[in-house]
């Protein structure tokens, strides 16, 4: 892995030993950064919410490109450690980068000094939508995700009829929709 664009394009990333992880490859990372950027109009001042965090990339690329600064929240000790090294390696300082032991399903989720305008969310393929879709409604509940705030969810391709449903009962809705073999990257907005 490694950083694929911005202040610190190139620069290699760790990743979490095991399968615990599924790490999002270059070409997919890449390709969503795109969507990302064109539904956001780009990353500068970013407020981002990294929240299975995984090694961090996502949140990090993000960063790289332009992000004001990143929450990674990631329940597994062993991802944290990792996280935590990728954030010194980049050099991110607390005013730029947090890193928070935090089953985001189930736990609090730390505020930024602004709402978050970007939304990261890999998680867990066994994770349900509709449990997902539950965190992101919290965080809208409790003020803590911007107007206009941009939304990426990764998930395995055989749960689009689900997205599908928890995207009509809510306040999201697609923008794009991007398939990688059994991976698949929405991008939703109010």
């Amino acid at each position: 892995m490694r950083i694929i664009a911005g202040e610190h394009r190139g620069r290699p990333l760790k990743a979490p030993k095991g399968m615990g992880t599924r790490p999002t490859t270059d070409r997919v990372r890449e390709s969503l950064m795109s969507a990302l950027s064109s539904a956001r109009g780009g990353f500068e001042d970013a407020v981002v919410l990294d929240a299975f965090a995984g090694s961090g990339g996502l949140g990090l690329e993000v960063l790289s490109r332009g992000g004001a600064f990143a929450c990674f929240c990631e329940k597994d000790p062993g991802a944290l450690k990792v996280i935590e090294e990728n954030v010194r390696t980049l050099r991110y300082g607390r005013e730029s980068a947090r890193v928070q032991r935090a089953d985001v399903l189930k736990g609090s989720i730390p505020a930024a000094s602004a709402p978050y305008d970007l939304v990261l969310l890999d998680p867990p393929y066994a994770i349900a939508a509709a449990d997902v879709f539950a965190l992101l409604a919290r965080l809208d509940a409790a003020g803590m995700l911007d107007a206009e705030v941009v939304v990426s969810y990764e998930h395995a391709s055989d749960a689009n009829a689900a997205v599908d449903e928890c995207i009509s009962h809510g306040p999201f809705e697609l923008a794009s929709r991007r398939g990688f073999g059994d991976t698949v990257i929405d991008i939703l907005v109010r």
